[in-house]
């Protein structure tokens, strides 16, 4: 008996030093290419270059060009941070994994970054609805439109979707570092997810599940359904409208905003769905619908705002295409 209970308190012991000596996470990478890993590196390197330089030309552009300054073109370079946080919360772990070959994150630092990407996607998402309620002001309320979308106005909506993103993101970090993390430490990505570290611990991460459910309905959920919302009000005001060519000129002022909806809220549901329910599937999906969700909307939104937008459009045109003296 004695002898049990020695091994007994020996196996505890080594139990709780398992738990205690969680101090990293390794960072998968792409195993699927192995030997066009430099390849893929090359082909992220450009991804995030090219978000990157697009999103601060979108800013220079909108901080130069006088005919912007306007609450629509104000939430955009809010976007436009955004999309730089997303792809720099990113790049350092991805850089690391693939360019480095140093897939080891400490546990700490992987908290952190999970932290930012989250709350730069929550913080996009009500970006967008911010956006939704300028184009419905502007299409079915023009005439209050410079009332009720003032700078103090646009710049209190801006303060409330930040704090609103931290404060759904903030107990993520604390709800994770209560549980015990005595299985392999291996992640699927590059970076860190929370649907990615709940999957971790030997606890229970029931908690963690169901507070990350709770966030995803009543943040993107409600977010995704105002957007709905304020668009069919705008369609029904674009229908009640004589003339087709005004109609269409109408519409055409929201084009720009629904891809970025569509491109932004497709790949988020995605992976949400694949994460919750498609935990059968192959690595390689989950990995697949994550880089979509993280990389397209950083990517896609600078080019197209560059192109639908004739105010940036033309300073673009300016910049690269007319002759230098």
């Amino acid at each position: 008996m004695a002898a049990l209970g020695s091994h007994s308190e020996t196996s505890t012991g080594s139990y709780r030093a398992n738990i205690s000596s969680t101090t990293s996470f390794t960072l998968s990478g792409f195993p699927e290419v192995e030997g066009l890993e430099h390849c893929l590196a090359a082909l992220l390197l450009l991804l995030y270059a090219v978000s990157i330089l697009g999103n601060i030309l979108i800013l220079f552009i909108i901080k130069e060009e006088q005919s912007l300054h306007q609450p629509m073109y104000y939430f955009l370079s809010l976007l436009s941070v955004n999309d730089l946080g997303v792809s720099f919360s990113t790049l350092p772990t991805v850089l690391a994994a693939l360019c480095f070959h140093a897939p080891e994150i400490a546990f700490d630092v992987c908290l952190t970054q999970m932290f930012f990407i989250h709350f730069f996607s929550w913080t996009e998402s009500g970006i967008l609805l911010a956006m939704s309620f300028d184009r419905y002001v502007a299409i079915c309320h023009p005439l209050h439109y410079s009332t009720v979308l003032t700078d103090i106005h646009v710049a209190h909506m801006d303060i409330s979707i930040i704090i609103r993103s931290f404060c759904m993101v903030f107990p993520l970090p604390f709800l994770l570092k209560r549980l015990p993390f005595c299985k392999a430490h291996v992640l699927t990505h590059s970076y860190c997810l929370h649907p990615d570290l709940i999957r971790l611990p030997c606890g229970d991460s029931t908690i963690n599940s169901m507070y990350g459910l709770f966030v995803v309905i009543s943040a993107f959920g409600l977010d995704s359904m105002l957007i709905f919302l304020s668009y069919a009000l705008i369609l029904r005001t674009v229908l009640a409208i004589a003339s087709q060519e005004e109609r269409l000129k109408t519409l055409n002022t929201c084009v720009s905003h629904i891809c970025a909806v569509l491109i932004f809220y497709v790949p988020m549901v995605s992976v949400s769905m694949v994460h919750r329910f498609g935990k059968h599937a192959p690595e390689y999906v989950h990995k697949f619908m994550s880089l979509v969700y993280l990389f397209v909307p950083p990517l896609l939104n600078p080019i197209i705002y560059s192109i639908k937008t004739k105010e940036i459009r033309k300073r673009l045109c300016k910049m690269f295409l007319e002759p230098k003296l």
